[in-house]
């Protein structure tokens, strides 16, 4: 297989998973899930609904608190925006049916979120007696765009159901997930490394380069751990998604408009530390070890160039909203960063039609990205010395790594 036709089809794989991951119009869905729980459904009632004296079991629930027949504030231990629990006041609807009983709960306010993010989301719970305890079934209903979120609400409420039944058998309810365990992320990122190791060739010069792209992705997102960190997040965790690269993942909402800018940016900034040493190692290095040092650099660079490019889901569009406020300054940094990238591409000697469709590829990635999640109130505005200090460390990173590029080819060509 040709290096073009790898590239194409590793764009193709790629565009077509993260449209459906975050832009397929799955509409209004229903998960639905059954268990057995060896307890009677009077004794499930009073945990699984918010209304319930033992509503607060799940270690996530630090109470559930009841304001009337019909309502409940439940507080959680997840962090809002400012590290205070969240709070939501849920509205309960329960009805029996002989031995059978049903709960109905929908959330009419969040303390972290906008009401606007609940308005499709209801949660049913269904009680009733069999042979060995009671048959609990589960329905969540939410509107969905992508299948992500779909998953995340898959995989929480298997572990709710799974916590349940321990927590009757033992008395503890915490359940760790198997994602979350360092050992599941080197799995993922050696997974990453044999699925991408085909696109450069099955042969050494292959695994090397699937290697060195697995390396860059990880320090990229270390850099974003290192700003949720700076920022005050207690905890952060990276998600590795084999082909599509990782997600680096805070402690709680962003605070502030800087908050954002900083932590998308870190992720090509901390790598871009890395330019002048790489540079200097190569330098003083061996003919062998150096040329090892340069296809490095240039994976470095041009991983972290193209994710600064103005596009919605990337890091460069996060960091450019946050510091252009107006729609004429956003779409003229927009455009001049666009031409920056062009012109190391250029600069480098890639044909004229091969930028044009990068250009378009990117085009339909920025228009995949629309929308998000809405916070109940809006992020701190940006200080003028904020807006300065995030707007030069994005062209200082810009510059370093399409520096690498230029560096890194010239030097193989030499």
């Amino acid at each position: 297989m040709s290096t073009s036709v790898s590239v194409v089809l590793l764009l193709a794989i790629n565009l077509g998973l993260i449209w459906l991951l975050i832009a397929a119009p799955v509409g209004r869905r229903t998960l639905r899930l059954s268990r057995v729980l060896k307890a009677s459904p009077a004794r499930l009632a009073g945990l699984v609904s918010p209304l319930g004296s033992e509503a607060d079991w799940h270690p996530s629930v630090l109470s559930s608190e009841p304001l009337s027949s019909d309502r409940a504030r439940q507080t959680f231990r997840y962090p809002d925006r400012r590290g205070e629990p969240i709070t939501r006041t849920v509205s309960v609807r329960e009805a029996r049916d002989g031995d059978g009983i049903a709960c109905e709960t929908r959330v009419i306010e969040d303390s972290a979120l906008d009401s606007s993010f609940w308005e499709d989301y209801v949660d049913r719970r269904f009680l009733r007696p069999v042979p060995g305890g009671t048959l609990m079934t589960v329905e969540q209903t939410d509107r969905y765009r992508g299948i992500a979120f779909l998953l995340f609400r898959y995989v929480q409420l298997r572990r709710e159901m799974k916590a349940l039944d321990q927590w009757l058998a033992t008395g503890q309810g915490e359940v760790r997930g198997i994602l979350e365990r360092p050992a599941t992320q080197m799995v993922l990122a050696i997974l990453s490394t044999v699925l991408l190791w085909p696109f450069f060739g099955l042969n050494v010069r292959g695994l090397l380069l699937s290697s060195f792209l697995t390396a860059v992705i990880v320090l990229h997102e270390f850099g974003h751990m290192a700003a949720y960190r700076a920022f005050g997040h207690k905890r952060v965790r990276m998600i590795f998604v084999p082909l599509l690269g990782g997600i680096a993942v805070g402690g709680r909402p962003y605070n502030s408009r800087f908050e954002v800018a900083v932590c998308a940016l870190m992720g090509a900034g901390m790598s871009a530390f890395l330019v002048p040493p790489l540079i200097a190692l190569h330098d003083a290095g061996s003919r062998a070890a150096g040329a090892a040092v340069l296809v490095f650099l240039l994976i470095l660079g041009a991983f972290n160039l193209l994710n600064l490019l103005p596009m919605h889901r990337f890091d460069g569009g996060q960091v450019l909203r946050q510091v252009f406020e107006s729609r004429a300054g956003l779409l003229s940094a927009s455009f001049l960063v666009t031409l920056a990238i062009v012109f190391v591409g250029w600069r480098i000697g890639l044909p004229f039609t091969l930028l044009i469709a990068g250009l378009a590829v990117f085009t339909l990635l920025s228009l995949i990205g629309a929308g998000g999640v809405k916070p109940r109130r809006a992020l701190e505005p940006m200080t003028p010395p904020q807006m300065l200090l995030a707007g030069f460390g994005f062209y200082a990173a810009l510059a370093l790594h399409g520096y690498a590029i230029v560096y890194a080819c010239d030097a193989l060509i030499a």
